[in-house]
């Protein structure tokens, strides 16, 4: 089984190469955002209690989350695998992650960990830019337009959004240390801990990940 968690810093290339797994290994793409906002379309009780929180613009208890997880893990297209993606962000969920896999004989088995420096990371989100037409990413770096501050698609300008400057990404890479390096402790010490350089090419980072998942 092909039971995967994906752990990085913001901009390590987890969103890029989770999309490249799953094409792969033919397994669903669990993002917890989707996760609520299909649970909330159909109604479901657990969709509606977090549909409670959400609209009011607070955070989803644990609890909650931890139930839709369970939720979307028991169907059927889960059965050979699958990525999750925004969860476990805590020791707590993690550790219900563990219960709830054992429970339904689908137990997380690889956790891939992209290991980045900082000074790069920073250059890949401050680097970002959109079209402010039609949506389409570049970096002024790895993926430049054809004309500098024009889309090669629709003629647009590039923006940058308000989100991928250095001070904000500072602040998330904060969150992260202190939320997120935990779990890389705790999956190393069950064994399941696998660690890439996230700063390689696309394909010789998918070789690397596919010798993990055999």
């Amino acid at each position: 089984m092909k039971s995967i968690i994906l752990l990085g810093a913001p901009g390590a290339g987890k969103g890029t190469n989770a999309k490249r797994i799953c094409a792969s290994y033919n397994i669903p793409h669990i993002s917890t955002g989707d996760m609520f906002r299909e649970a909330i379309k159909n109604k479901t009780p657990l969709g509606e209690l977090a549909n409670s929180y959400i609209s009011k613009g607070a955070l989803v208890p644990d609890d909650v989350t931890i139930g839709l997880v369970k939720e979307r893990l028991s169907k059927d297209d889960c059965k050979d695998g699958y990525l999750l993606d925004g969860f476990p962000r805590t020791i707590a969920q993690a550790e219900a992650l563990e219960n709830i896999g054992k429970e339904l004989n689908r137990e997380v088995k690889y956790v891939i960990n992209f290991v980045v420096p900082e000074n790069i990371l920073v250059e890949r989100i401050t680097g970002r830019r959109v079209c402010s037409k039609c949506g389409a990413p570049y970096h002024i770096k790895n993926m430049p337009p054809k004309v500098e501050g024009k889309c090669d698609l629709c003629g647009g300008d590039l923006i940058q959004r308000k989100d991928d400057n250095e001070e904000t990404l500072r602040t998330r890479l904060s969150e992260y240390h202190q939320n997120t390096m935990p779990l890389v402790k705790f999956y190393s010490k069950v064994n399941k801990l696998h660690e890439v350089d996230g700063t390689k090419p696309l394909e010789e980072l998918m070789k690397d990940i596919n010798a993990i998942l055999g």
